[in-house]
């Protein structure tokens, strides 16, 4: 994927770069000053603004012998804007710091521009703006921020022993997508391979959580388990996920059937990679006894109190059988 003909980035001058990306940046009217100048200025109605950053360093969150510019501009986007849904929020605008090497194709970096621009654009999102450097891999750095809409923010130390937990998105397909790909069998499974690639993340289902009244919640990116973890030891809960095959169609049971076959060809089992595969940033939510979580969230489990277990994560009451999920300096 890196054999693109046309100019490097070092046949181009800096200004020249930037009016490739520029044009494929969304700017809509909360965008009062755009990019351009040495700062944006965006509008926050709200008083208040939720506001995330990230980083994808090339061989450590992606290879482009894997993914094209576009997958990975999709990609950055999307994580961002998952976090901040998951307070509750409405995604605004974007900021991208972007370090290249100077043989990359820059058609490869205006792809990376309409990567971004197809993942903002469907929520009125803008990218007002940024940095550009040089450097001897890929880092794209991104800064999200949000308007909470009078709403209060969604944290994660909310969840209370019987609030209902339920998680909106998918569970599992990006890791699938992964081990197809590092098993050089992209074939087994293309439409995994895609969500790897490129995630979809149910964006208006935050702010629709926060309306209904959700406890805690949070950006399901490293993992069911190890996130689950985190909520759980933020709110002093334990966090007990209903077992698979007694789930129901709707809940994780779901999950495992769709990756399923493909675990079965690589010889995988699928319950590590709907527990433990991170990066389909689904968004995963408490809510109290009796509040029906609202579309498309699904129940999965249950908060109950700690007693001598302490804050932990439970798989029908159970540990878990498999490993948490990625950590980025373990592994």
């Amino acid at each position: 994927m890196t054999d693109q003909p046309g100019p490097r980035v070092a046949d181009l001058s800096e200004e020249a770069i930037l009016a490739r990306i520029f044009p494929h940046l969304p700017q809509g009217a909360r965008t009062l000053v755009g990019p351009g100048d040495d700062a944006a200025v965006v509008a926050a109605p709200d008083g208040r603004v939720v506001v995330t950053t990230d980083v994808l360093v090339e061989d450590r969150h992606f290879r482009r012998a894997w993914s094209t510019g576009e997958d990975v501009g999709h990609r950055a986007a999307v994580q961002n804007l998952a976090d901040v849904a998951s307070m509750g929020a409405v995604p605004t605008s974007l900021v991208v710091a972007l370090v290249v090497p100077g043989d990359l194709p820059a058609d490869w970096v205006e792809g990376l521009a309409r990567g971004f621009g197809a993942a903002c654009r469907p929520h009125g999102a803008d990218v007002v703006g940024g940095d550009l450097s040089g450097g001897p891999l890929v880092v794209v750095a991104v800064t999200a921020h949000g308007d909470l809409e009078g709403r209060a923010p969604v944290l994660r130390s909310g969840a209370r022993p019987g609030d209902v937990v339920a998680h909106a998105g998918v569970c599992g397909t990006s890791a699938a997508g992964w081990a197809a790909l590092a098993a050089g069998s992209p074939e087994v499974d293309p439409d995994a391979v895609t969500s790897f690639r490129r995630p979809s993340s149910p964006l208006d289902a935050g702010p629709l959580a926060a309306a209904a009244g959700a406890t805690a919640m949070l950006d399901v990116s490293d993992g069911l388990l190890r996130d689950a973890g985190r909520l759980a030891r933020a709110s002093g809960v334990v966090i007990d996920l209903d077992e698979p095959s007694r789930g129901g169609p709707d809940g994780l049971a779901r999950d495992v059937a769709r990756v399923r076959p493909t675990a079965e060809r690589l010889g995988v089992d699928p319950l590590a990679w709907v527990l433990g595969g991170g990066e389909d940033h689904g968004l995963l939510a408490t809510f109290p006894p009796g509040v029906t979580p609202p579309a498309p969230f699904r129940r999965i489990g249950v908060a109950r109190a700690t007693g001598d277990r302490g804050a932990t994560v439970l798989v029908d009451g159970r540990a878990p059988g498999v490993a948490p999920g990625w950590d980025h300096f373990a592994g």
